[in-house]
């Protein structure tokens, strides 16, 4: 159902006349602000299995005697699944429906942030491959639920999706510590996030009941998008753009602590910047929106980042909450934009949901390399200025594609 149809008279208030009549159906399962709420509460459990471990990780290290080969093996795998599971998002939509695909993967996902709880090495690498395999199919899907649905505001719903992802993901880096203590371990504290997901799911499973499923409408019209120009564009910008954002969430927290601040303080800075981030994810999409191309929007988020990440590393340690809100507003706005132009440049839904599984998949898996380059940069140089360099080299390159996959076109197969 398009948000067109919440406007004027239903047709079952026109058929009764009746004014209760009209209330029921405003209020109907398939109301454009209910499908709309319950995709917020899906976007909200998209990050929390990604940003809630790096808070406890030492605890966890040190209980269960993991290698540091492994530890890095638990932060890597669920970003890799992202790419890897991404790319059959669009098959399952077809084979099972959309809405019974996003609800059912979503119990996957709880069930792998829940699996998490156990406190083992194997449960822990199982339920990140898990989870991250949930993320990424789920994360594919709803781009392509905002470009069927939501047809006239595509602006304003994927700049709340993208905000809810940033919430999400700030909501658990600064929660799970406070839940550790309070629960008196670090295994309920990270098994908790699977509660908010069980919690989505009920909240969509209305939407498996209220439309006709799409499932067996085949994708044959989708052929030579992996071999059109500006699908490519869109995919390496979203790549580039995430491989920033990864860096940021693995390696900002020790390069501040290097730079003399003491971990609390980095860690509050940190999530300062993924907090800026809910701001500009909500606005960026509405102002990129206002001109045909959004060349200029990707540039200059992307100028931001650049900017907020140099004086992270470089300024003096007293102007940092500067420099950090700078770093999370680019940030934002470029992710925003990043998912705006997977909708924007398709024709209809389901190229969308091909373009952000492409997008996606191959994107996530570039973005992977980035905190795994800066790792071996530090542990080769002992410094952080050969990642600083690298940072600015991705961020030039994620400007020219944005400005390519920015230019007012749609894709073309």
């Amino acid at each position: 159902m398009s948000i067109d149809s919440a406007s004027g008279p239903s047709a079952a208030e026109s058929r009764s006349g009746s004014p209760a009549a009209g209330r029921a159906d405003r209020l109907s399962l398939g109301h454009p602000l209910l499908l709309a709420a319950s995709l917020v509460l899906v976007a909200l459990n998209l990050r929390p299995a990604l940003s809630s471990l790096a808070p406890v990780m030492g605890d966890v290290v040190r209980d269960t005697g993991m290698s540091a080969g492994q530890a890095g093996l638990l932060t890597t795998s669920p970003v890799l699944c992202l790419g890897l599971f991404g790319v059959v998002a669009p098959r399952l939509a077809q084979r099972f429906g959309t809405e019974r695909t996003i609800f059912f993967v979503l119990l996957m996902l709880g069930a792998g942030v829940a699996l998490r709880g156990v406190g083992n090495f194997p449960a822990l690498f199982a339920g990140a491959t898990l989870a991250g395999a949930g993320i990424g199919i789920i994360g594919v899907l709803l781009p392509a639920v905002v470009k069927r649905d939501f047809p006239k505001k595509i602006s304003l719903m994927m700049g709340v999706y993208t905000m809810a992802l940033c919430a999400g993901a700030a909501t658990a880096a600064g929660l799970t510590v406070p839940l550790e203590r309070a629960l008196g371990q670090w295994t309920g504290a990270l098994a908790f996030w699977a509660l908010p997901a069980v919690v989505a799911a009920v909240a969509w499973l209305p939407q498996m009941r209220g439309r006709p499923s799409d499932a067996g409408q085949g994708g044959a019209s989708v052929r030579g998008l992996w071999r059109n120009g500006l699908a490519w564009q869109i995919t390496l910008f979203m790549g580039l753009q995430s491989s920033l954002a990864y860096i940021v969430l693995g390696w900002m927290a020790p390069m501040l602590r290097d730079r003399g601040l003491d971990p609390a303080m980095a860690g509050l800075v940190v999530s300062g910047s993924v907090m800026t981030q809910v701001v500009s994810a909500l606005f960026a999409p509405m102002l990129a929106t206002r001109t045909p191309g959004q060349s200029l929007a990707a540039a200059a988020m992307l100028g931001c980042s650049l900017v907020g990440m140099m004086g992270c590393l470089y300024a003096p340690l007293a102007t940092i909450g500067l420099w950090a809100v700078i770093l999370g507003i680019g940030q934002g706005g470029v992710f925003a934009v990043a998912l705006t132009l997977i909708v924007l440049r398709s024709p209809d839904s389901r190229v969308a949901a091909h373009l952000s599984g492409m997008s996606q998949s191959v994107g996530y898996t570039l973005a992977s390399t980035g905190p795994f380059a800066v790792g071996l940069l530090h542990g080769w140089s002992g410094d952080w200025h050969g990642s600083a360099l690298l940072f600015v080299v991705v961020a030039v390159l994620a400007t020219v594609f944005g400005i390519l996959a920015g230019r007012p076109r749609q894709i073309r197969l």
